[in-house]
């Protein structure tokens, strides 16, 4: 097997490109937005989208999980997750030790293959079929004596 260099820190985010959606959605608004002196306030409802698209994020390092969301950050080192749950809709929740569960913005089940990685062992890779030790005594080579 070569050798694997192990990145130190993973992002899981909301792609950049959102926010061209996000600017598209004023350009569109602006023949509205004069219609009536409230009306400009529709240009709230980018803004809000530009802002949810930068600051949503999941980093994951060696020494453990950061969630982000627009007003809130919460910090996980890896010793204090008890598990992942996976969500009906592939997203991911970490079980904390005391039960409580934390979701993980932009982190989906394709990504615990890396998570998996990032936490140098402390999470099991869903994608590996374990290794019964019958399976691994029937791989060493059987050499006979003469």
């Amino acid at each position: 097997m070569s050798d694997q260099q192990i990145p130190s820190k993973l992002v899981f985010r909301i792609p950049g490109v959102a926010i061209l959606a996000a600017l598209l959605l004023a350009v569109c608004a602006t023949p509205v937005a004069f219609a009536a002196p409230w009306l400009p306030l529709l240009y709230v409802i980018p803004l809000a989208i530009v802002v949810w698209v930068i600051r949503v994020r999941t980093t994951a390092t060696a020494e453990g999980i950061v969630a982000r969301e627009v007003f809130r950050s919460r910090t996980m080192p890896w010793d204090s997750l008890k598990s992942l749950r996976l969500t009906k809709r592939s997203g991911v929740r970490a079980v904390l030790a005391d039960d409580t569960e934390v979701t993980l913005p932009c982190v989906r089940v394709r990504h615990l293959p890396a998570l998996a990685l990032v936490s140098g062992g402390r999470l099991d890779d869903p994608t590996e079929t374990p290794v019964t030790e019958a399976e691994d005594k029937a791989e060493e080579p059987v050499v006979e004596a003469e």
